[in-house]
């Protein structure tokens, strides 16, 4: 944790906070030095609100779009797309990294190339696209996933979609049984590798060490690029004869495009079940939920998620409890809360429900 971070915040929906203090959290966020992120499923993401989060220091705003949440009218991910239309135009003309984030399970796998040629073809808006693998984690209603869906598959089908097999192995980030990044470049509708010689992968990230990169103006996150590649004639020896060749093969269309390609990042995370978690693995995480306790990662949260989230926490008169939104004395003795419908998330509800007679 510390400068340049990226904190994102998530909830629920915090679109369903109070605006005011919503912004807040936001500009608190970049006066410590760190890069707030906005996590939404868009329904209340308007255009003026990511206009004022904007002002206040927002860097990035995520939409979550996909069928596990049994959107009415939406029968399919194709359908989803004028959704992701609209809430790529509520973000257009802000300077926000737009990122879409899909959970893949069995009933959209079979579309994921049709999302990645949609994704292509809005490359010039959208920033990054994530893919989040199905996991039994206690806040979900799916359970494991079937053997099919896995990273390789998923990798597989976004290459199917975009025309082009990107290379989803040369770049870590976390955990290698975690993770997946791949990224192109969009040009004349064409999707273009940039990950497919790991040396000159190695070369890029020494060049550019730590320094933050700005992610939602292309042009000036190039120029940053370009400006510290040549700062360093050792690495450029090795960076430029690749990066002129790539231009070469690009040539017919760059031309159509204007020579204005559009980057497009892929990220493919393999969530774990919350019975079979590796502590290997949650070393690496290189997603961690802020706590009382410090930075957790987020598989071992979501298995621990009701205890963690419903644990009385120090107020200035005593303890407040979660569960009930009363103050007391006292902290309650630690026991397993006794969830309620309205409490309750996930599988847990679903349980509830089953009981009730649902």
């Amino acid at each position: 944790m510390g400068p340049h971070t990226e904190v994102q915040v998530t909830g629920g929906d915090p679109t369903l906070r109070d605006r005011t203090e919503l912004v807040a959290v936001v500009r608190a966020i970049a006066a410590a030095g760190m890069r707030p992120s906005l996590f939404t499923n868009g329904i209340r993401a308007t255009h003026d609100l990511l206009a004022e989060l904007a002002a206040a220091g927002l860097q990035d705003v995520a939409f979550h779009v996909d069928l596990t949440q049994e959107r009415v009218g939406y029968p399919a991910e194709a359908a989803l797309n004028v959704l992701r239309r609209e809430y790529i135009d509520r973000a257009r003309g802000l300077p926000l990294a737009v990122v879409f984030n899909t959970t893949v399970f069995d009933g959209n796998i079979a579309e994921l190339p049709m999302l990645a040629g949609f994704f292509r073809d809005h490359a010039a808006a959208v920033n990054l696209v994530s893919f989040q693998l199905q996991a039994a984690t206690g806040r979900g209603t799916l359970g494991s996933r079937a053997t099919p869906i896995n990273k390789d598959s998923v990798a597989a089908a976004l290459s199917a979609g975009l025309g082009t097999k990107l290379r989803f192995d040369n770049l870590a980030v976390g955990h290698a049984d975690c993770n997946r990044y791949g990224l192109a470049l969009i040009a004349a509708g064409q999707a273009h590798d940039l990950l497919d010689d790991p040396s000159v992968v190695a070369a890029i990230l020494e060049a550019m060490g730590t320094a933050p990169f700005d992610r939602a103006r292309p042009a000036r996150r190039a120029g940053q690029l370009i400006a510290r590649v040549l700062a360093r004639p050792r690495l450029a020896i090795r960076i430029l004869p690749w990066a002129a060749a790539k231009l070469w093969a690009m040539r017919r269309d760059l031309a159509a495009a204007r020579f204005r390609p559009d980057k497009l990042t892929f990220f493919i995370h393999d969530f774990m079940d919350a019975a079979a978690l590796e502590p290997d693995r949650i070393a690496a995480c290189a997603f961690l939920v802020a706590t009382a306790d410090g930075p957790m990662s987020m598989c071992l949260h979501n298995a621990k998620r009701d205890q963690m989230l419903l644990r009385p926490l120090p107020a200035d008169e005593g303890w407040w409890d979660p569960l009930t939104g009363e103050t007391r004395a006292e902290p309650l003795q630690p026991a397993p809360p006794l969830l309620t419908r309205k409490t309750a998330k996930g599988r847990r509800r679903v349980e509830i429900d089953h009981r009730m007679g649902r």
